[in-house]
């Protein structure tokens, strides 16, 4: 049996649709898309915000109530019959969202067990058949078949195989 690292922030959980939200909430500010297609959305905001995506990433409870991203869950459950499945997450550079993102795996997708989980400070200890990621420099080290999931951020890379959404990952691994 292949197995699979899944990611969750922007793969399986839409971090970035909260933290537009609470930057919206504190400042008043929205994020049109050719503003941030490429950038991460610190680089959108004066300098002086920098620090505030940081500050809410690290909120107790900001991780735990992230939207599923639509399909994932359903395609999710057909990968877990087929692959070895590990979601794996840096959330050790949030500590206080561990807790929040283990109880939102097991309440979004409570077919995944706790062996199936890996939170890591690096990613480059990871070696799996597979890897979905949006985060380029997540592939470093990483031998196996790269699939870069689609986000603001990483749109203008084009050394990866992509995956825009969860119909095409099931269109490419199912």
């Amino acid at each position: 049996m292949l197995t699979l690292a899944i990611d969750m922030d922007e793969v399986l959980a839409d971090a970035a649709k909260k933290l537009k939200a609470w930057y919206y909430r504190d400042y008043g500010k929205t994020f049109e898309d050719e503003e941030v297609k490429g950038k991460d959305l610190k680089e959108a905001v004066i300098p002086e915000h920098f620090s505030l995506f940081r500050k809410y990433c690290n909120t107790p409870g900001f991780f735990r109530d992230l939207e599923v991203m639509p399909d994932a869950q359903e395609v999710l459950k057909e990968l877990n019959k087929q692959y070895e499945v590990y979601i794996v997450s840096a959330a050790v550079e949030f500590p206080n969202s561990l807790k929040d993102k283990y109880d939102w795996i097991m309440e979004n997708l409570s077919f995944i067990t706790w062996r199936q989980i890996c939170f890591c400070g690096s990613k480059s200890i990871v070696q799996t058949d597979i890897m979905i990621d949006d985060r380029v420099r997540n592939f470093k080290d990483f031998k196996g078949r790269k699939l870069l999931y689609s986000a603001h951020h990483n749109i203008f890379e084009t050394n990866y195989e992509r995956v825009n959404n969860w119909k095409e990952i099931r269109q490419l691994l199912l």
